[in-house]
């Protein structure tokens, strides 16, 4: 609980500089080294109170260039930020694969049946046509977060798991993903999750989370490519019909 409440602590006086103007928006925070030293606290402190202001839509964090202060003007309504489904997934893919091998030092064993009985559900394709399906994937991921033991770690699967919900740009592109995906595949990778977390097996536990995530990424990108292929034929059809019929009409007069 100390630990907790130290990084929020730290977060709260960075969005302090930033809401002052000492960090203005599109500027570079100063490393984690001198904002440790500043706010004496160690620099995971200072990389959780991080993470926890780009959930918050406050930075964005660019990995090998470092974090930098967001625009308010290029929010999203509610306080989130603008970002696509891939930077979501992508993000998914770093936070929930360490909270998989976080859990697999942690987990109960309350916890493995619930995640098993939620694997099973995952399975039946009568959830899939009620949305059963959807509420045991998000649980299932919620559930590890929360056996992970670490409360940063669970704060931010909950809050990506937020956007994931409440952005319509992304919700509607899981929805496209929900009608191609196959549902054997994806019982079969959060059975392995769940297989890894049972044998309490950091390195596999993180490897089969990244193994699900770069899966529906490539899924992701299925879709993706076929509503551009789709919006590129109405835009053609839309062109054919406009200036062939005017060229039709100029050779008939």
């Amino acid at each position: 609980m100390k630990d907790k409440r130290l990084y929020h602590s730290v977060a709260d006086q960075i969005r302090n500089l930033i809401e002052d103007g000492e960090f203005p928006p599109r500027s570079r925070l100063p490393g984690e080294r001198d904002l440790a030293e500043r706010f004496k606290v160690s620099r995971v402190t200072i990389r959780e109170a991080e993470i926890a202001l780009q959930a918050l839509g406050f930075v964005s964090i660019k990995t090998g260039s470092g974090v930098y202060v967001l625009d308010p003007t290029e929010e999203q309504s509610g306080g989130m930020p603008k970002i696509s489904a891939f930077e979501l997934t992508e993000a998914r893919l770093m936070f929930e694969s360490e909270a998989a091998a976080l859990a697999a030092r942690e987990i109960s064993d309350e916890c493995l049946e619930r995640l098993g009985e939620l694997v099973e559900t995952l399975s039946s394709s009568d959830s899939r046509d009620d949305g059963t399906a959807q509420q045991a994937d998000r649980e299932f991921h919620l559930t590890i977060a929360a056996a992970s033991g670490n409360a940063a770690v669970r704060y931010i699967v909950e809050t990506l798991w937020k956007i994931r919900t409440e952005l319509p740009e992304i919700r509607e592109v899981h929805a496209a993903i929900c009608k191609i995906e196959d549902a054997a595949r994806l019982h079969s990778e959060h059975a392995d999750v769940l297989k890894a977390l049972q044998n309490r097996d950091p390195a596999a536990a993180r490897q089969a989370m990244q193994e699900h995530f770069r899966s529906l990424l490539e899924s992701m990108i299925d879709v993706t490519e076929e509503q551009a292929l789709s919006e590129l034929r109405k835009q053609s059809t839309k062109s054919r019909q406009r200036y062939l019929n005017n060229v039709r009409h100029s050779s008939t007069a």
